[in-house]
């Protein structure tokens, strides 16, 4: 079977390697991409989506199709680390014993099975098995600039079509924000905040903001993912039109990339039990 599988990717790497020899030159002034779109692109941007970052124009507008396909791998590679690796609390090995620490006085308990579990009270905090120092200096200042963190990548998602950024951009901050907390508390506390099921939701929302805006645009009579068409809707020109739609679709994919990358950490970090982890 290996000897099989590595023949097929010979033999396909062999075809994809052969096939750029129709490729241009590198860096030729003369090749399609030089001579037609690029020049496009540079000189219509502005005049045909109202959007001063041509790099959004092109992703969000130009060539949506291919970035609505890379939000959907985003979403895919989420589903995949859960379909490989969750581990759901019925399949998991019982639990021999729990660490817990004493907030007032920073003692560390150790209850084996059997023993009463201190969940519900507020004086003990549950540690991880591979116990890890109890930090305030780190805590404190992480609560502190999540904040910031979060409203700077607000600000790149929604000003990402006229400055440089935009929903993978924002969307990869505002996950960092979520595994930063996670990893100055615990897994645990991130869980609780923003749920393994929110997750999930939120990930494939945003793959349905993405292609439900284009489906808006057929419903429009207009081309798929044309935003054009939704000038009527939002009550501007349809230049501008194209700018909001633009900013509809980033959102989405931000939303997408953020939660996949903290579903992914949820899995990667705790071998699938959502138990204990980094």
């Amino acid at each position: 079977m290996k000897v099989i599988g590595l023949i097929i990717v010979l033999v396909c790497g062999g075809l994809l390697i052969s096939g750029t020899s129709d490729f241009p030159e590198w860096s030729d002034p003369s090749s399609p991409a030089s001579t037609y779109l690029s020049p496009h692109y540079i000189e219509k941007t502005m005049e045909e989506t109202s959007v001063p970052n041509i790099v959004t124009a092109v992703l969000a507008d130009y060539r949506g199709y291919d970035t609505m396909f890379e939000t959907t791998v985003v979403f895919s590679a989420a589903m995949a680390c859960f379909f490989l690796l969750r581990i759901f609390k019925s399949s998991q090995k019982k639990v021999e014993e729990r660490l817990y620490r004493h907030i007032p006085t920073g003692v560390t308990l150790r209850i084996k099975k059997g023993g009463k579990l201190p969940e519900a009270s507020y004086e003990f905090e549950r540690i991880d098995s591979a116990w890890v120092p109890h930090d305030l200096i780190i805590q404190t200042t992480t609560r502190l600039i999540m904040p910031f963190v979060q409203l700077f990548a607000l600000y790149v998602i929604a000003h990402g079509h006229h400055s440089p950024g935009g929903g993978f951009q924002g969307g990869v901050i505002l996950g960092a924000a979520v595994i930063l907390f996670a990893i100055s508390r615990n897994l645990r506390a991130a869980i609780q905040r923003m749920g393994e099921r929110a997750s999930a939701i939120l990930c494939a929302a945003g793959v349905f903001i993405y292609a439900g805006t284009g489906f808006l645009c057929l419903l429009m009579n207009a081309n798929y993912l044309d935003y054009s068409a939704l000038g009527g809707i939002l009550g501007v020109d349809p230049i501008t039109a194209r700018s909001h739609g633009i900013l509809i679709v980033e959102i989405g994919v931000g939303l997408s990339v953020m939660t996949a990358m903290i579903w992914i950490y949820y899995n990667l970090s705790s071998v699938g039990k959502h138990d204990e982890g980094l």
